[in-house]
């Protein structure tokens, strides 16, 4: 309900995923719908947005054109509905969900400066910057799947390998397409100098941790984010400035998943609008085919 902006919990982008005439780019079965239909999914976006302010162009990109003071979800919203589209609707829709993405990206252009004091231009559809995000975003979802997560059909290489199609649609070059090609792209980015941590990165950091949710809803988000923090790497927490917390942030992030997930169900609305979309169309072919004589 939160994300959705929605009283009833499910965004009015959803009804979209019931429509059109093919499976999708992915598909049951896959392990994009695994990982992406998983309640880690809670947690992946955290860590998501905290790993992609490390670096200072996507950084400068957030801080001179993101509403997120003003609008504090509804960025997060937006990255929701182009993950989701893209993963549960059929080819076409999720094309145009890309295309609008790629729409916005045009006009975030400045200047940013870099990890060595020196000033750079930035836009937000520059191929690094493509990179970082997608490459950032593919790794928190995966890592926090196997983390709080179901078996990934096909495993961690399978995933990544689908996902590079998602990158794909919104400009991504050279996405990486096994769990190997993933690490190394992060690591490269980190083994280059290019991230920086800086007042920005503190002061975003400190945003996503202190997010102004209910107070129903922070107890159970506190959780998640300390489980999001342990789930980083040493190296990039302590470029973030945080600390891993001595409580059993791990479980306790496990217990909170598995009571919202028995709140909300066994399948998101999003799984459901798809498999209307894939009764509906097998429906049809089975209707056009010939009667036997």
């Amino acid at each position: 309900m939160t994300l959705s902006g929605n009283s009833e919990g499910r965004p009015k982008w959803v009804g979209q995923i019931a429509t059109g005439d093919n499976a999708g780019f992915f598909g049951p079965g896959s392990a994009a719908w695994t990982v992406h239909g998983g309640m880690a999914t809670m947690v992946a976006g955290i860590r998501a947005l905290l790993m992609q302010t490390l670096h200072p162009g996507a950084m400068a990109g957030v801080h001179d054109w993101s509403r997120y003071h003003e609008d504090p979800l509804g960025r997060l919203s937006g990255t929701i509905q182009w993950l989701i589209t893209v993963t549960f609707a059929d080819t076409v829709v999720a094309e145009r969900e890309s295309g609008r993405v790629a729409h916005f990206h045009d006009r975030v252009i400045g200047t940013y400066l870099d990890a060595r004091g020196e000033e750079r231009p930035y836009a937000a559809a520059d191929p690094e910057l493509l990179s970082w995000v997608h490459v950032v975003f593919t790794d928190a979802f995966l890592q926090s799947h196997l983390l709080w997560g179901t078996a990934i059909p096909g495993g961690a290489d399978r995933y990544v390998d689908e996902w590079a199609t998602a990158g794909e649609l919104v400009g991504v070059r050279n996405a990486p397409h096994s769990a190997a090609e993933l690490a190394a792209q992060l690591e490269a980015f980190r083994s280059a100098g290019t991230l920086k941590s800086d007042a920005r990165v503190a002061e975003a950091v400190r945003f996503i941790r202190y997010p102004p949710l209910s107070r129903g809803m922070l107890p159970f988000y506190r959780i998640m984010f300390a489980g999001a923090v342990a789930s980083i790497p040493r190296e990039y927490r302590d470029m973030l400035g945080l600390k891993r917390s001595f409580l059993p942030t791990i479980w306790g992030t496990r217990l909170v998943l598995g009571v919202v997930g028995a709140l909300l169900g066994p399948s998101s609305t999003s799984e459901d609008a798809a498999r209307t979309r894939l009764a509906r169309i097998a429906a049809t072919k089975q209707l056009e085919r010939p009667s036997a004589p």
